[in-house]
């Protein structure tokens, strides 16, 4: 059987990894994890770019040899990768020799073939993206289009891949494959970039010997780095090299930030392969970029984060142990992923995040478990323990939409429908009370709704091990069932059988202390106290400080539309007190925009903004939560608009 062969793009050397490259690479991960649960062979390819004519110029400038600095930088993102629990089968450089291999043996072959001709280049470049742009998209301040550095214009000899020769069959292959260019949005972009005409690129340059000689021509210069760094992911299948390289080939997912889409792997690179004839890959993802304060990380600005920092602060002001913080922050990662839209990156989510669903939520619901049936049980799993009928369809249900999400590359919605596993296990336990049931003499069903919780935790451990694998092992441990289960047999009721020991509980997420108060060491996780009956269950209790942080306000509704391309998303404006406000609501499906102009709402307004889908939401309104639906709330009469909710 076929490999699952799945691929980062190889990553410029040119500065160290940052948030944007460890996105992609973790969903990669996570990608490859969940393939692997479900008894697929993986091959997950990753690597760096070392060609790049702006790190040979890098490299001058820190004063040391091109390939020492390349050697350290790759070192670099490797031992980046490594701490990030990065599970990669093939690290692949373009300095290697088997790829320079690759890369000539190709160029040669469209030669000859008449794909790759010799002519003349006149125009615009871009250094820092290695890019060049015909005049029509050049404006005058001859600024790059993409990233608006000054443009450098080019008259030189040089090769040119006949990609117009292409522009039908691209055309066809994405009518007939609608899965091949994911998310929609980003397909649109393709069919939009290619219906303004596909052109010849130049496949050469002159004035640097930093790269592949260009073959049997080396006076031409060097091969053009995007046309070289794209054949990494023949490279990395054997080709040329063995006959059976088709055991990997095609991949069958390759993801992407989505400047690099268009222009890039959905044109030139599948053009490339028709060319030699081979099969396209099944399905290019390009997700959307993290941003910081509204804005595209740049060091210029000094917005841009460090992984490896990032986990080191959050592992030192909350006690978690340094594999359990890495894990947090890959869940963040993934929870919070921009899919068709960009997101905004904030520490301050990552510790909403942390606090809310890992500490209180999934760490509690095992501590509170295990701690329980260690009190009740000894340990042990109880004689005629089941899982009521009910809850477990919902835990099947559950789990097939995970494996629906997780396979359409859709993280952030993956975990929020692992997270009702929770909720429906803590609903659970307030509506049996088995403490209750405890005092009343009545184990048997005590045992029962706590071997519920349980078979819970067992689920969440395979269907969280691709976003948190460490975690997923210390869940197991903790069950005293070693491993997580395989995704096949990750749904059985009756995995515990009775007498089965659990271990003591341990918190794997202590809980992160306000920024004011001062750092005390890491804690258990307190479990709650049995209570009176008809008394209300508090979880996460805060103080009234934590509550005067949030600045709630009664908004009227001036204007709503829908936000193109989207089912379920409104853009309202907003009266907030003689300030106008957009947010973007997720309330398409249940009301129009007819129904909440002049209405008013409660509004969070100093909640930090957030880019969806090219709109900036500044707030966000309060709705109660039915049944999946929402309902609105609104004052029992009208107030002045910006009336402060207390």
């Amino acid at each position: 059987m076929k490999r699952y062969y799945i691929t980062t793009p190889i990553y410029y050397v040119n500065s160290v990894p940052h948030i944007g490259t460890a996105l992609t690479t973790i969903v990669a991960d996570a990608c490859a994890r969940f393939q692997k649960r479900r008894g697929r062979r993986v091959y997950f390819l990753t690597g760096t770019d070392e060609n790049a004519p702006k790190v040979h110029r890098v490299a001058g400038e820190r004063g040391i040899p091109t390939q020492q600095f390349v050697d350290e930088m790759a070192a670099e993102f490797e031992r980046t990768w490594q701490a990030l629990h990065i599970e990669y089968d093939v690290f692949i450089r373009t300095t290697e020799d088997r790829h320079k291999r690759v890369v000539t043996e190709v160029f040669r072959r469209l030669v000859r073939q008449g794909d790759i001709y010799k002519g003349s280049y006149q125009g615009w470049y871009c250094v820092s993206c290695e890019t060049f742009f015909a005049s029509s998209k050049v404006g005058e301040s001859r600024t790059c289009p993409d990233c608006g550095k000054p443009l450098e214009w080019r008259d030189e000899p040089c090769y040119y891949f006949r990609l117009s020769a292409y522009e039908l069959r691209l055309k066809a292959h994405l009518a007939a494959n609608p899965r091949f260019i994911e998310p929609e949005v980003r397909r649109n972009e393709t069919l939009g970039f290619i219906a303004e005409g596909l052109q010849d690129i130049a496949v050469t340059r002159t004035g640097t010997d930093w790269g592949v000689p260009v073959p049997d021509d080396p006076a031409s210069g060097v091969v053009y780095v995007w046309f070289d760094a794209l054949l990494n992911y023949l490279t990395a299948t054997g080709w040329l090299e063995r006959d059976d390289y088709t055991d990997t080939w095609p991949p069958d997912l390759q993801l992407m930030g989505k400047d690099i889409l268009p222009r890039f792997h959905a044109t030139i690179w599948p053009a490339m392969l028709m060319a030699l004839d081979l099969p396209l890959p099944e399905r290019l993802y390009g997700h959307g970029w993290w941003i910081v304060n509204k804005q595209k990380m740049s060091k210029s600005l000094g917005n841009v984060y460090a992984p490896l920092e990032v986990v080191q602060s959050l592992a030192a002001a909350s006690g978690c142990e340094t594999p359990y913080a890495v894990d947090a922050f890959r869940y963040y990662m993934l929870r919070e992923m921009p899919t068709d839209s960009d997101a905004e990156f904030s520490l301050e989510g990552l510790e909403t995040r942390y606090n809310g669903d890992l500490a209180n939520d999934l760490g509690n619901m095992l501590h509170r478990t295990l701690s329980m049936m260690h009190r009740y049980f000894g340990g042990r799993v109880p004689d005629g323990a089941r899982v009521d009928a009910g809850l477990a369809d919902l835990f099947a249900q559950q789990a097939a939409r995970v494996t629906e999400a997780y396979e359409a590359v859709d993280f952030p919605r993956g975990l929020r429908e692992a997270w009702q596993i929770i909720s429906a296990v803590n609903r659970y336990y307030d509506e049996q009370a088995p403490w209750t049931l405890m005092k009343q003499g009545d184990t048997a069903r005590a045992g029962q709704v706590l071997y519920a919780g349980l078979i819970a935790a067992r689920l969440l451990c395979a269907l969280v091990e691709p976003a948190m694998p460490q975690v997923a092992r210390e869940i197991a441990r903790q069950l005293g069932i070693g491993e997580p289960p395989a995704w096949s047999d990750a749904t059985a009721m009756d995995a515990l059988p009775a007498g089965h020991t659990l271990q003591e509980p341990t918190p794997i997420f202590p809980r992160l202390q306000a920024k004011a108060e001062p750092k005390q060491p890491p804690t258990p996780t307190p479990q709650p106290e049995p209570p009176q009956q008809g008394a209300t269950t508090m979880q996460d209790a805060i103080t009234i400080d934590d509550f005067k942080r949030l600045q709630i306000r009664i908004a009227t509704v001036t204007a709503a539309e829908p936000v193109p391309k989207s089912t379920k998303l409104l853009k309202l404006t907003l009266d907030v007190g003689g300030e106008t406000r957009t947010i973007v609501a997720g309330i398409a499906e249940d009301y129009t925009p007819d129904q909440l102009v002049g209405k008013q709402i409660p509004v969070l307004v100093n909640l930090q903004p957030a880019l969806i889908r090219g709109i900036v939401s500044e707030g966000m309104m309060l709705a109660a939560d039915v049944d999946g639906r929402a309902v609105l709330l609104h004052p029992d009469r009208e107030v002045p608009s910006g009336s402060t909710v207390r």
